[in-house]
């Protein structure tokens, strides 16, 4: 029976043998950082939920050919983020579509919304703040290419040290370095003007 204090080297190895609680174990373990890196690049609660569980089928599937050359937590993050990637890429190719039928429904009820916030006894214009600076921060890691957002999400969300990055996404430390570095930029540039060019991410 596998401890809670066991090392993931120690529980990768039960798994390894068959022992089922073993990977239960990992499960409880990681399951809360995979959804915060998928939460923080998906930005949707269910799909989310979705691709940590296609993570914890993938590690389980392939737990055999893990030969501990890097941690259990960068491979099991590494597939994560992959997973990410083609979530972010089949929604890509929705997104026009999806565009378009917000926009039709945006116009239908046209001059409803001006009636619901005094309705509630909330303040219009604070509502309205807060709604576009979140539109605007939407919309900027949006804007970032799949790869300048998992950078940003795992080293500024997530707080992973350079050479853990390098080991998720298996890259150099010199190219997290530089690609984190645009990224950021990107992130500051799409921001600046909305904030007046207050951002600092450096």
């Amino acid at each position: 029976m596998a401890e809670l204090s066991d090392s993931d080297e120690t529980l990768v190895k039960r798994v390894q043998e068959g022992d089922r609680e073993a990977f239960r174990q990992l499960v409880e373990r990681y399951q809360r950082r995979l959804f915060s890196v998928a939460y923080g690049m998906l930005r949707n609660r269910e799909d989310s939920m979705d691709v940590v569980q296609e993570s914890f089928v993938k590690v389980y599937r392939h737990i055999d050919s893990f030969l501990g050359t890097s941690s259990f937590y960068t491979w099991a993050y590494r597939i994560c983020v992959n997973l990410c990637i083609d979530q972010l890429r089949k929604r890509a190719r929705r997104q026009q579509v999806d565009y378009d039928d917000a926009m039709q429904r945006s116009e239908e009820v046209d001059g409803d919304d001006n009636i619901m916030p005094s309705t509630l006894g909330v303040n219009p214009a604070k509502v309205y703040q807060r709604k576009e600076l979140l539109e605007q921060l939407s919309a900027a890691m949006e804007a970032l290419s799949e790869k300048h957002r998992s950078i940003i999400i795992l080293r500024e969300v997530q707080g992973l040290s350079y050479t853990e990055i390098a080991e998720i996404l298996e890259i150099s430390k010199g190219t997290v370095m530089s690609r984190l570095h645009h990224a950021r930029q990107n992130l500051q540039k799409s921001l600046e003007e909305y904030l007046g060019g207050k951002l600092n991410l450096d």
